[in-house]
């Protein structure tokens, strides 16, 4: 456990600032370094269990066990901090805690000390949609490895295999860390033998983030005559794709337009040099909502959601995060092929409770 490194920087200092423990945000900071043990401890765990399972034919090695690596453009691979990542130029898109073979399917595994498995549904749907477009060959499944107390297991999906352990406290861990008397690290225990295997030894089928996103506008606004490809929108392709993406773009809108669906009143920063980009969201109960995306310049982009009585919900995204780049990518696709006045919205709209109402069932 000494062989991984820990970010406990900001939770140091915070106990030197001699904060309330039972506080909100020690509390937060703790889980987060808590979390990171829980799972190195489950990973030294899972690769000694694999070591003597006959079913698992092939274990993928990170962390310590493999020399240091970067993440890759657009693959799956090893990034500095060992972990097993699939990253666009800029951004993370998906992070696996283990995977392994078991013949023809790969499992992911998801270790999380959640209190609530409602958050982790949706990451889980995203993670493995990506799996079966970097898979296509495989079947993907999931292990997930939680503690006991743990709420809503019988929520998770079918190909959710769930192990549940005792409870665990990292408490003691950080006193070893700490204590400037701690122990020299025992040589390294690597686990080695034929099943154990590098990611870069394993084919992984091409796939380009922002080309396909690209890609699934076109086809999503094929017809000039219909504001969604219902055909497409019904294909078990476009459906991963929306696991994996979350957002779909649909199109851009005049703020004119725009004006008539809702009270811009209320908005405290107005681009009316630029469209708003229009995008469809799958919620992580399956229901679709309409975004509306406004950027200022590059970095700066706010997030519009129409509520049901025509107010506005306005939050500013991540400058750093993927969407600001999703958004700057799909704009410079758009012409008047993609413009969509109000009554195009309400039709879009329309469709789409209508997909989820038909899904539910």
């Amino acid at each position: 456990m000494l062989y991984y490194k820990y970010k406990v920087a900001h939770l140091l200092s915070l106990q030197k600032s001699d904060i309330d423990k039972e506080s909100p945000q020690y509390v937060s900071v703790f889980r987060s370094y808590e979390g990171e043990v829980f799972e190195n401890y489950i990973y030294e765990k899972l690769i000694r269990y694999a070591a003597h399972e006959p079913s698992i034919t092939s274990f993928i090695l990170k962390g310590p066990h493999k020399d240091k690596t970067s993440a890759e453009a657009n693959m799956l691979s090893i990034n500095r901090a060992g972990q097993i990542v699939y990253r666009t130029n800029k951004n993370e898109i998906g992070e696996f805690d283990a995977m392994y073979y078991c013949g023809n399917t790969l499992y992911f595994v998801e270790i999380t000390l959640t209190s609530s498995v409602s958050s982790l549904r949706k990451r889980l749907r995203k993670k493995k949609a990506l799996l079966e477009v970097l898979f296509p060959n495989n079947e993907i499944k999931a292990l997930i490895i939680l503690n006991e107390g743990v709420a809503g297991v019988r929520l998770l999906p079918d190909y959710c295999n769930v192990w549940i352990t005792k409870l665990y406290s990292a408490a003691k861990f950080l006193e070893l860390l700490t204590n400037p008397k701690k122990p020299k690290r025992k040589p390294f225990e690597k686990i080695s033998g034929e099943k154990f295997i590098e990611l870069s030894s394993v084919h992984v089928h091409p796939f380009k983030y922002y080309n396909t996103l690209g890609w699934i506008l076109k086809v999503l606004r094929k017809d000039k005559n219909e504001v969604i490809n219902r055909s497409f929108f019904n294909e078990e392709t476009f459906i991963r794709y929306h696991e994996l993406y979350t957002k779909i773009y649909l199109g851009c809108i005049e703020l004119s337009e725009f004006e008539k669906l809702a009270d811009t009143s209320t908005l405290k920063r107005i681009n009316k040099e630029r469209q708003l980009i229009v995008s469809i969201e799958k919620e992580h109960t399956g229901k679709f909502t309409l975004l509306y995306f406004m950027q200022h310049r590059r970095y700066d982009l706010d997030m519009i959601y129409i509520n049901e009585d025509g107010s506005l919900k306005v939050s500013k995204k991540d400058p750093y995060g993927i969407t600001v780049n999703e958004v700057t990518h799909i704009t410079k696709m758009m012409n008047r092929f993609y413009m969509l006045d109000s009554d195009k919205i309400i039709e879009a709209k329309t469709f789409l409770d209508a997909a989820f109402q038909k899904e539910s069932k």
